[in-house]
């Protein structure tokens, strides 16, 4: 065989080698079409607890915000109004980075019927039970009840998701509980009224929201995805309910749409969306909604720092208990899932 000859057979071998290569990546492309990377590949249970604690702490600071943000819009318009603008500005944005980031649509009729109950759950029906309670209950009543909500979250996630709970798991949820009673009715009174009906389906509807999201995590939907659609689904639900709600929020001046943007864009937004990230890094349903007693904590920071309401010594009392019981749990809390 002479050199030319040599030269060609070396030629036609890389050829084929490339062929054969670009043969597989094509192959393995069209696998991998459509899919997800999962955030929680490649990492340890100590990283991934890191990172969902993270984020759920995001989440409850960024709900927290939101108190000073409500009561500066709730001053010139209605509770339903400042609910739906914020839900709707929301869905806008989500909306937008869905096209823009190509986000697949929902794999079935029978999930896209979940992400509607989702986006009840956490925003149409819930704003509206949440607000109708409000009119008629004090807001440490409303708060104590929507409080409730991890509770219910953890005793059906063990039943339904088999999550395992051990004595001090249960304790610490008993002890979080506590100090948002302590927290909310230091100074305060308990009134009970047919509000707190209304109220307690709110935490109800909050519950099923956050057992969705584990659900829908788990069959293989982003955060992202699962925000969205939620999102835009209470935003429908909403503006049937409020249809004029953007022009009543436009209407009542500057400080109100600004306010209604924030609650929009960093309570609605950017606390929903954390908020699922962090399931994303769970073992257990209840290692994120356990955050939620932080809530009135942050709330009252928060309080005295936008709109300068001095915590009493209930507020620092209930907090260092709901501090103690979150780190309670989290370390003891928690038995192996089937």
């Amino acid at each position: 065989m002479n050199d030319k000859e040599i030269m060609n057979s070396d030629i036609e071998s890389r050829v084929e080698i490339k062929e054969s290569l670009e043969a597989r990546m094509e192959n393995r492309l069209e696998k991998m079409e459509g899919m997800e990377v999962n955030p929680r590949e490649g990492l340890g249970r100590g990283q991934r607890m890191a990172r969902m604690h993270f984020f759920a702490l995001f989440a409850v600071f960024f709900w927290g915000l939101a108190f000073p943000f409500t009561k500066i819009a709730g001053d010139t318009v209605g509770p339903v109004a400042v609910g739906a603008g914020r839900t709707i500005i929301a869905a806008v944005i989500l909306g937008v980075l869905a096209v823009i980031r190509h986000a697949r649509l929902p794999r079935s009729m029978w999930d896209a019927f979940l992400f509607c109950v989702s986006g009840a759950s956490g925003f149409g029906i819930y704003m509206v039970l949440f607000n109708k309670g409000l009119m008629t209950i004090s807001s440490a009543t409303s708060s104590l009840v929507i409080a409730i909500a991890p509770v219910l979250t953890a005793l059906i996630a063990s039943k339904l998701y088999k999550e395992r709970l051990t004595p001090i798991g249960y304790l610490a949820i008993a002890l979080a509980f506590l100090g948002v009673v302590v927290l909310l009715l230091w100074d305060g009174v308990l009134s009970i009224d047919v509000g707190v009906i209304w109220t307690f389906g709110a935490a109800l509807l909050f519950c099923v929201y956050n057992l969705l999201n584990a659900y829908l995590e788990r069959i293989g939907y982003t955060a992202f995805e699962i925000v969205t659609y939620s999102i835009i689904s209470g935003a429908v639900m909403l503006f049937v309910i409020e249809p004029e709600a953007m022009t009543e929020i436009t209407d009542a001046g500057r400080s109100t749409v600004l306010a209604v943007i924030l609650l929009g864009i960093v309570c609605t937004v950017g606390g929903y969306l954390f908020w699922n990230i962090a399931f994303c890094y769970a073992d257990l349903t209840t290692d994120v909604t356990n955050h939620l007693f932080l809530t009135p904590l942050f709330s009252a920071v928060i309080g005295f720092i936008v709109l300068h309401e001095i915590p009493n010594l209930g507020t620092l009392i209930g907090g260092i208990i709901i501090i103690l019981s979150v780190l309670l749990f989290n370390k003891s809390g928690k038995a192996d899932t089937f």
